[in-house]
């Protein structure tokens, strides 16, 4: 068998180069160089930037189909998925208080914390936007080849505290604009005309709850929409989207 030699400067000139060239651009290189010594398949032709500017188009696409998509009546309510339940103190007394005649009241008020979380849920795209802004190609690769709600987990992780700080504000003005405050205190109020229903907890934060359960319903939504363009060519309705995914 023949043997390769390779040049003891080229040895020396790898061992003391390598360790300061590892960053992204360089393990790239390495990467397709070892597939190119062991006859492996070319590299793909998707540079660095191309990735980034395709994932965040694909993010900003998915967020504006979520955010339309939940801003329209019923977005909540008539999507099980993402429904805002009756927060776990009128939960825990609602079985009784319809027997009473009550469950009006009930029904009504979980009709309107899903309305205030349609409502409120267009203040949500500026922030995400944001947070796409910020994404480095670190956290654009990671997405690319993650799991299938890398994206959602990203935004999660990034922006989800900003998002409460502004989506609560919005909330409680749209609840108290629609009624849902008012509703919340009606139930509190009749409730006690029955000693056997438990009284409802005078420090229950009803903006945090109604806040969360939206933001966690557009990240769903989010995440819908980013495994449709991972999945599906039709929903991938750029040429940047089409040349990014089309090469996972």
């Amino acid at each position: 068998m023949r043997k390769i030699l390779i040049p003891l400067s080229l040895v020396v000139l790898v061992f003391f180069y390598l360790p300061s060239c590892l960053t992204v651009e360089s393990s790239n290189f390495l990467k397709n160089m070892g597939e190119s010594l062991s006859g492996g398949s070319a590299s793909s032709g998707l540079t660095e930037g191309r990735i980034i500017e395709g994932l965040k188009e694909a993010l900003r696409i998915g967020t504006e189909n979520a955010v339309n998509s939940l801003s329209l009546e019923g977005g909540f309510l008539n999507t099980p998925e993402i429904k805002i339940p009756l927060p776990g103190p009128l939960k825990k007394i609602e079985e009784n208080a319809r027997k009473v005649g009550l469950g009006f009241y009930f029904d009504s008020f979980e009709k309107s914390i899903n309305t205030a979380a349609e409502k409120a849920t267009p203040h949500a795209k500026k922030i995400v936007f944001n947070a796409v802004k910020e994404m480095t190609f670190s956290d654009a690769k990671k997405i690319l080849y993650g799991r299938d709600n890398e994206a959602s987990l990203y935004f999660k992780e990034k922006s989800f505290n900003e998002l409460m700080n502004i989506f609560k504000p919005e909330v409680h003005s749209v609840m108290a604009n629609t009624g849902v405050t008012k509703k919340y205190q009606e139930i509190e109020t009749r409730v006690r005309n029955f000693p056997f229903i438990e009284a409802l907890p005078l420090n229950f934060d009803l903006d945090k709850y109604v806040a969360e359960n939206a933001l966690n319903g557009i990240f769903y939504m989010i995440e819908k929409e980013e495994k449709k363009i991972r999945e599906n060519p039709a929903a991938r309705v750029t040429e940047l989207l089409r040349d990014v995914f089309g090469r996972r």
